[in-house]
């Protein structure tokens, strides 16, 4: 069987820009949203509107079994969470995961929203910080691949942030068995790209890679189960998680975050990495 190339030629990265913009766009919409009272099928709804106003249509709906725009994972949900009646509560931590299909090319995100508590702010806090901790991870990945000669190097970056940054004595968790991946024509392709240190280097950086990048994150243990349901993926010691994720393409001008309306600038900023439109 013919093997496709994991590089991608400039014109195949040019076409997954437009469904990393519409991925981006139904991510905004569902931001804007979470609050408390709202349900999970709402923000399901909210981000169908926007991909398919846009002609695309939502390549989670491609996955065998899944008939969902987006997954919403709630608390001790870290990914793969299915959108149902469950209403959203002050204080719920809320991964936000979306990908459009246009005109066969893929873009994958994911985003985390805490809703405000002002009854309970240490949560509130705790929770803001596991957040901001694994999107700060997910950057430093972006910015590792910027200069990286192999894969396995965004991997070290990530961690490396992640131990940087927890709280003292009491390390996060960051999930094993589920990794970022490759995308272009398929929503999920090789190569694997993982969340921690590998003594594998991976494939080499170089241009024509496109890449999701996305950190799955706990406050406590790692171990996780999958719910009844089938894909619900949730923390077995029920401390709560975060998951952020962008695609990023690599060309010959540097990388260019396809899911990022700005192509990554303000959260590349920070680690002196300036992006590059794809030419």
């Amino acid at each position: 069987m013919l093997r496709r190339s994991i590089y991608k030629t400039p014109a195949q990265l040019r076409s997954m820009v437009e469904p990393g913009l519409i991925t981006a766009a139904a991510l905004a919409e569902v931001r804007g949203l979470v609050a408390p009272g709202v349900t999970t099928l709402e923000l399901d709804a909210a981000a169908s509107a926007v991909i398919r106003g846009r002609g695309a249509v939502s390549n989670f709906q491609m996955v065998r079994g899944y008939r969902y725009t987006v997954c919403t994972s709630v608390n001790q949900e870290v990914v793969h969470g299915i959108p149902t009646d469950r209403v959203l509560q002050p204080g719920d931590i809320v991964s936000i995961d979306a990908g459009a299909e246009f005109r066969g090319w893929n873009g994958d995100s994911a985003i985390t929203i805490v809703v405000p508590d002002p009854d309970r702010p240490e949560l509130v806090a705790e929770r803001e910080r596991l957040s901001q901790v694994t999107e700060g991870s997910l950057w430093a990945g972006i910015a590792a691949l910027a200069t990286a000669s192999h894969l396995a190097e965004i991997g070290a970056a990530i961690q490396g942030h992640i131990e940087a940054n927890q709280p003292d004595g009491a390390p996060y968790g960051i999930l094993r068995e589920y990794v970022g991946h490759g995308i272009g024509r398929k929503m999920h392709e090789s190569p694997s790209v993982f969340n921690y240190r590998v003594s594998d280097p991976g494939p080499e950086v170089r241009p024509g890679l496109a890449v999701a990048i996305e950190p799955m994150v706990v406050i406590g243990s790692d171990e996780t189960f999958v719910e009844d349901d089938g894909w619900t993926v949730s923390t077995v010691d029920g401390t709560a998680g975060s998951h952020w994720e962008h695609s990023v393409a690599v060309h010959d001008g540097g990388i260019w975050v396809l899911t990022a309306p700005d192509g990554g600038a303000a959260g590349l900023a920070p680690f002196g990495v300036t992006p590059r439109q794809i030419s």
